[in-house]
């Protein structure tokens, strides 16, 4: 017969914690119980005012966890994040918009969003940046670029598993498509493509980042009826962002270049090496 709990010395209680965590997995009770417990010692709480701190911390912690998962989950290239954008640099951005599509309501909604702009000028960035936000707010969201998802659509349908692919990107609730218009799509590839965004139709929201207007897409879908429906399944009650032409890389390089040139001639006309 095992002995009472009351009777249990102190280390004995903290390994049937450690034990009972493990098969419970409660990892912020395991780590932190002694913490908490001394804390209510000296405040003098009752059991309930202990149980419920703990409980809530556990329960804070595994959100953490659970948005830091949706993050890793989306794959994104790189982290980039909406407060280290600079819209300062990229006048043609509306930062009021942003910071509305950053509370994910058309995320809910499953409305499509447009990012469309030349080389440099922050698509990227916004994709990923409202990606990683909505990811952070509890979304099921997942990143790939339009040449990487008409090469896994096409592997599967030669594979016969193109349904349940498509099935499976249709229960993302955010689909961030990059690089669209980048690479011309045969029209096996623009078939692929459009049966995903038929799936999420009016259903689950699609971010797509193009440095194409949408009067060239004819350019990249050649042909012209399926790129029409393609551009009027993405463009229906969509949130459009042009982010300009003027590509912010190649004028923070000119401005580095420009601070180089500048130290360089300081240095030779003080007589100091560079």
């Amino acid at each position: 017969m095992s002995a009472r709990r009351d009777e249990l010395t102190e280390p004995a209680m903290d390994a049937a914690i450690e034990r009972a965590c493990t098969i419970l997995r409660l990892p912020t009770v395991r780590d932190r119980h002694g913490e908490v417990a001394g804390i209510a010692l000296r405040q003098q709480a009752s059991y309930k005012g202990f149980l419920t701190e703990l409980l809530s911390l556990e329960c804070d912690d595994r959100e953490t966890r659970r948005r830091a998962r949706l993050v890793r989950e989306a794959a994104f290239p790189r982290p980039k994040r909406l407060e280290d954008f600079d819209f300062a640099a990229n006048p043609d951005v509306p930062a009021a918009l942003v910071a509305t599509l950053a509370r994910c309501g058309w995320v809910a909604a499953g409305q499509p969003l447009c990012l469309v702009g030349d080389s440099g000028t922050g698509k990227s960035h916004l994709l990923i940046g409202l990606g990683t936000a909505a990811a952070e707010q509890g979304y099921r969201v997942r990143y790939v670029t339009a040449a990487a998802l008409v090469n896994e659509l096409a592997e599967a349908a030669d594979d016969r598993m193109l349904t349940r692919v498509i099935a499976r990107y249709g229960r993302i609730e955010l689909l961030c498509l990059d690089e669209l218009g980048y690479i011309e799509l045969d029209r096996r590839g623009a078939e692929l493509l459009f049966q995903v965004f038929t799936e999420r139709e009016e259903k689950s929201s699609i971010a797509v980042a193009s440095n194409a207007a949408f009067s060239e897409w004819a350019q990249a879908f050649t042909d012209p009826r399926l790129c029409a429906a393609i551009v009027d399944r993405l463009t229906y009650n969509a949130h459009i962002i042009t982010t300009g032409t003027g590509s912010y890389r190649l004028r923070s390089a000119a401005r580095r270049q420009a601070a180089a040139g500048n130290a360089g001639r300081e240095a030779k006309e003080k007589g100091t090496p560079p």
